[in-house]
């Protein structure tokens, strides 16, 4: 319960975060305004993105809005049942969840979302804000926490007891230490 309710904070700490970046961007900037924040590394352009990242599926809000609400009612419904436990699947969920969110709001509000994170100086790539930053980030944690950290047994990925384990394991060890045929023709 306590990990749940400091999930809740983090969650509305970050979306509050996302959303005082847009407002203080788009009350400070003029749409595609851009000034230099780090040089050669960082600027901040104002963009009003109606599509996904580079600009894929443009005034389609609606398909995000439902994607979005399906995948934060999937990772809510996953904490609630327990199936995230470990510590790097709650962190992945709590950034998700609330990248989601904070872009969700936008979409929303204004039918756009707010973006202004720029580092073309450095390479090119789209410009992006916080939220966005808060699901990239939270995808890669996720996919370390399903490779290194999932417990398969919730899932019914892996055998439930141990028995059945030991069982597989036995089988393999027997066939190892069979002779193959090339060793009895000796």
């Amino acid at each position: 319960m306590i990990t749940t309710l400091i999930a809740l904070a983090a969650v509305a700490l970050l979306v509050a975060a996302d959303q005082i970046t847009k407002i203080l961007i788009s009350s400070h900037f003029r749409l595609g305004e851009s000034k230099h924040i780090i040089g050669g590394l960082l600027d901040f352009t104002y963009v009003q993105n109606k599509g996904a990242a580079f600009g894929m599926l443009s005034n389609q809000r609606w398909i995000f809005l439902v994607m979005t609400t399906a995948i934060i009612i999937g990772i809510c419904w996953l904490w609630v049942r327990g199936y995230i436990e470990h510590i790097t699947g709650r962190i992945s969920a709590v950034l998700i969840v609330a990248g989601g969110i904070g872009n969700m709001i936008d979409r929303l509000a204004m039918g756009y979302v707010v973006d202004f994170i720029d580092v073309s100086p450095l390479f090119d790539f789209a410009v992006f804000n916080f939220a966005d930053c808060c699901v990239t980030v939270g995808a890669v944690i996720m996919a370390i926490y399903v490779l290194f950290f999932l417990d398969e047994k919730k899932f019914g990925l892996k055998p439930a007891s141990a028995a059945d384990g030991e069982a597989d394991g036995a089988a393999d060890a027997a066939s190892e230490s069979e002779p193959s045929g090339s060793q009895n023709e000796k």
